[in-house]
């Protein structure tokens, strides 16, 4: 599909089966609304699916690698090779962050280089999708990638969207991994927010004092220089994105076509959310927040779209992290839904809840 075509097919929640699944909540075995977000996923989830009760049994999680030209400017704590190694090692001996938690989850990890420097073609990482292959230009000087650039990122991830849709996977994971790349992701939010706030900027994976400063500086002033509309998001994204923020703009569209929902991972990954909802605004019911990262740029785009993470665990280190966690627990909340009594199962008196708020 075409971003176009993806927009086009999002339709809202699936209004009866919302409240199907609602009212069997209210009538499980617990007092009403007495497990909170677990409740409200269940249903949520009921609405994407068009069922009552669901089983995402499926999982996947996309991974995007690119490096960023805005490097350059020293707006990264760490080298930019970094990058490359990681990608290395996640399609290795599957010792890092992501591998461990994808296989608790029981996620598939899917590798995908968009413009790593350096990285040889190699087993694990599907390479064919190389469409920067240094990465993206630095955004302090010039626009980071061309416009038809950043339209094919976005419409690459709808389409491996399409394609796990056809192979029976039922919820997807979209992350990241690139040094700098808090930079984009913070530029993005603050120019679709249309807030060139450097309180918005926060340090990524850590700089000094100094370094801090010059990133809030050269964020502002490539905001300046580029000037991008709110309402633009493809132009957004080809100022001062990036191509893995790109391609999980068209994972989070390519969800919601595909009514399949879509877990959002930190900054980054929620700059991409984001963008995908001002694309298309009905986007963002397929959308589950995993955890409150500390950047201060994700705040910000979390409340603009109304979206409140289920959990706040002090995580940082992006690859999407927080995607595998929440997968765990939406199949607890969907284990409540299927396999919990209700009154009307049992013997046990519920008239006297009538009366109670939920």
């Amino acid at each position: 599909m075409t971003i176009e075509e993806s927009i086009k097919n999002i339709r809202p929640l699936d209004g009866e089966a919302v409240r199907a699944a609602q009212e069997r909540q209210d009538g499980l075995l617990k007092p009403q609304g007495s497990l909170g977000e677990l409740e409200a996923l269940s249903v949520r989830i009921a609405g994407i699916t068009g069922q009552v009760k669901n089983t995402l049994s499926r999982k996947v999680h996309f991974l995007f690698g690119s490096d960023h030209g805005i490097c350059e400017e020293g707006v990264s704590g760490s080298p930019q090779y970094f990058t490359r190694v990681l990608m290395e090692l996640y399609s290795g001996d599957g010792r890092c962050g992501i591998n461990v938690l994808c296989r608790r989850a029981g996620a598939d990890l899917r590798l995908y280089d968009l413009g790593v420097k350096g990285l040889s073609p190699r087993p694990g990482i599907d390479s064919s999708h190389k469409l920067m292959p240094q990465g993206t230009a630095n955004f302090a000087k010039t626009c980071a990638m061309p416009p038809e650039t950043a339209r094919a990122a976005v419409e690459l991830g709808i389409q491996l969207v399409e394609e796990v849709k056809d192979e029976g996977y039922q919820v997807i994971g979209a992350g990241e991994v690139g040094m700098g790349n808090t930079a984009p992701a913070a530029a993005c939010i603050m120019a679709a927010l249309d807030r060139p706030d450097p309180e918005l900027v926060g340090r990524g994976g850590g700089l000094t004092d100094v370094a801090f400063a010059n990133k809030k500086r050269v964020i502002v002033e490539a905001l300046k220089l580029h000037h991008p509309s709110p309402d633009a998001p493809l132009e957004i994204l080809s100022c001062v994105g990036g191509l893995d923020i790109a391609a999980m703009t068209g994972v989070f569209l390519g969800a919601a076509a595909c009514r399949l929902p879509v877990i959002i991972d930190g900054a980054i990954s929620i700059a991409a959310a984001l963008l995908a909802s001002r694309l298309a605004p009905g986007a963002k019911d397929f959308m589950i927040a995993s955890h409150r990262s500390a950047e201060p740029a994700y705040a910000a785009a979390a409340e603009a779209m109304g979206l409140v993470p289920l959990f706040t665990l002090g995580m940082r280190l992006g690859e999407g992290t927080g995607c595998p966690l929440a997968m765990q627990l939406v199949d607890d909340a969907l284990a409540v839904m299927n396999e919990m009594g209700s009154f009307s199962e049992v013997s046990l008196e519920s008239g006297y809840r009538e009366k109670l708020k939920a």
